[in-house]
C-alpha cells in the first residue's frame, strides 16, 4: 500500500510540472501529444498576444505613449525612437501572411480582422508626419534595418496589406523608402535591406535602382560558404542570421525578380535547394525537449531564427525529407518553452528582453523592445488555411526527438550547391 501511495502522489507531482511553463518533463516520461486544432489555437493565441498590444496602441496613435520600451543595458546610445519602427516593421514581417487569409465568422477570423484593420491604421499613422505615432524614418542607419522588414511583409501579402491603403499614405511610404538611398552599400547583411526596399518599389512599379539590387545579390552569393550557409559579409559568423535575415530576404528578392526576368529563375532555384539544406539543419537544431543551442549575437529574437523553416513550410517547399507536421510540432515544442516562460512579456504584455524569460544582460547593444518582434517570422505558417496538412496531420515526432528515443531518423548529409 504504501509503495502505491507513493506512486500516486510522485505520479501527481511529475503532472503538476508538466504544467508549468518552462519546467521539462523528466527523460523518459509519456505525454499525449495535442491533437492538431490545438496547435493552431496556440499559434493564433500567441500571435495576437504578440500583436495587440503593438497594434491596438497604435492604430490610436498611442503607441510611443503607452509603450514603455526597455533597452540594452549596453545600448549604443543610437535614437532611442528607434524601437517603435522595429516594432512595427517586423511584427508586419511576420503577420501579413495570416491577415491574407479570406474572412470567416469564426474566433479566429474575428481575431484577424481585428488585427488587419488595426495594421492597416498604423500603416497609416507610421508615415503621417501629423500623427504622434510618424515613425523614425530619416534619422541614422537603423531604419534603413526595419524598413526592409516592413516592406518585406508588403511583399508577402500585397493585396491584403498594401493595395488597401489609401494613395496619401502609399505616396508616402514610396517618399520614406527612397529617403533610405541617402545609405550606401554595405558588405554584410544589411546589402540585403537596401535590396528589399528597392525590389519592393520595383514590385509597385515605382522606379528604382537595379544597381542596388544587383549588388546585393552579387554579394550575398559571392559569401555562400557551402552546405546551405552564407557568410554575413567574406567572414562566416556563427549565429543565426542566415535565419533572422540573410536566406529570406535573399530568396525573396529573387523569387520577385525571377518573375519577370529568366535569367534569375536558375539563381532562384539554387537560392531555394540551400534554403531547403538550412532549413533541415534548423529543424535538426530542436532538441527532443523543444530547445535549441543559443549561439551568437541577436539571441533574443528567439524562435525568429527558424524563419527559413517556417518560410519553406508557408510556401510548400521543405525538403522531402521533412514532414510538414514535425515542422509544426517542433515549432510549437520550442514557442511553449520560450513564449510560456515567466517574463518573457512584460506586464504591459510587451515582449521583454531575453531568449527564455527576462534576460537583459543577454541582449545586443542595439536591442530594444521592439527588435523583440522579430520572433514573429516564426508564425508564418499561419498563413496556410487550417485545412493545410501542415494543420491537419497527426502530431508527428521531429528528427531529434525520434533520434534520442532510438526511433529511425534520416541520414543526413550535405550538399554541394
Amino acid at each position: 500500500m504504501m509503495k502505491r501511495r507513493n506512486f500516486l502522489k510522485w505520479s501527481s507531482m511529475m503532472g503538476a510540472l508538466a504544467s508549468l511553463p518552462g519546467v521539462p518533463l523528466a527523460a523518459g516520461t509519456i505525454t499525449t501529444p495535442p491533437p492538431p486544432a490545438g496547435d493552431r489555437a496556440y499559434w493564433v493565441s500567441l500571435m495576437y498576444r504578440m500583436a495587440s498590444p503593438i497594434l491596438k496602441n497604435m492604430s490610436k496613435g498611442e503607441l510611443k505613449k503607452n509603450f514603455p520600451v526597455e533597452y540594452s543595458p549596453s545600448w549604443d546610445n543610437r535614437d532611442n525612437n528607434v524601437a517603435y519602427l522595429e516594432a512595427l516593421g517586423r511584427l508586419t514581417a511576420g503577420i501579413t501572411p495570416w491577415l491574407a487569409l479570406p474572412d470567416d465568422a469564426t474566433k479566429e477570423g474575428a481575431m484577424r480582422k481585428e488585427l488587419r484593420e488595426q495594421l492597416l491604421q498604423s500603416l497609416r499613422h507610421s508615415v503621417d508626419p501629423a500623427s504622434p505615432d510618424y515613425l523614425l524614418w530619416r534619422t541614422g542607419g537603423q531604419p534603413l534595418v526595419d524598413a526592409a522588414f516592413l516592406v518585406h511583409g508588403f511583399l508577402r501579402a500585397p493585396q491584403a496589406i498594401w493595395e488597401p491603403l489609401d494613395s496619401q499614405t502609399k505616396e508616402r511610404f514610396v517618399t520614406e523608402l527612397k529617403s533610405m538611398r541617402r545609405m550606401k552599400t554595405f558588405s554584410n547583411n544589411w546589402v540585403l535591406f537596401v535590396a528589399m526596399v528597392e525590389t519592393f518599389l520595383y514590385s509597385i512599379g515605382e522606379d528604382h535602382l537595379m544597381d542596388r539590387i544587383d549588388d546585393a545579390i552579387a554579394k550575398t552569393d559571392s559569401w555562400y560558404k557551402g552546405d546551405g550557409m552564407y557568410g554575413d559579409g567574406p567572414a562566416f559568423h556563427y549565429d543565426y542570421y542566415n535565419g533572422y535575415v540573410i536566406q529570406p530576404m535573399y530568396l525573396d528578392v529573387l523569387k520577385v525578380l525571377a518573375a519577370k526576368d529568366t535569367a534569375k529563375q536558375q539563381q532562384y532555384a539554387i537560392a531555394l535547394k540551400r534554403m531547403q539544406r538550412y532549413g533541415a539543419i534548423l529543424e535538426r537544431q530542436i532538441s527532443p525537449e523543444g530547445t535549441y543551442p543559443i549561439v551568437g549575437r541577436s539571441s533574443t529574437y528567439r524562435a525568429g531564427a527558424f524563419q527559413p523553416l517556417a518560410q519553406l513550410a508557408l510556401n510548400r517547399e521543405l525538403p522531402a525529407e521533412i514532414t510538414p507536421a514535425q515542422v509544426r510540432c517542433a515549432l510549437t515544442a520550442v514557442m511553449k518553452r520560450q513564449f510560456e516562460f515567466k517574463g518573457t512579456f512584460s506586464r504591459e504584455g510587451f515582449l521583454s528582453l531575453g531568449v527564455v524569460g527576462h534576460q537583459p544582460e543577454v541582449a545586443d547593444s542595439y536591442s530594444n523592445s521592439g527588435s523583440m518582434y522579430l520572433a514573429s517570422l516564426a508564425l508564418l505558417p499561419l498563413g496556410l488555411p487550417a485545412t493545410d496538412p501542415f494543420w491537419s496531420a497527426p502530431y508527428a515526432d521531429w528528427s531529434m526527438k525520434r533520434a534520442w528515443s532510438g526511433g529511425d531518423i534520416v541520414r543526413d548529409h550535405a550538399i554541394r550547391e
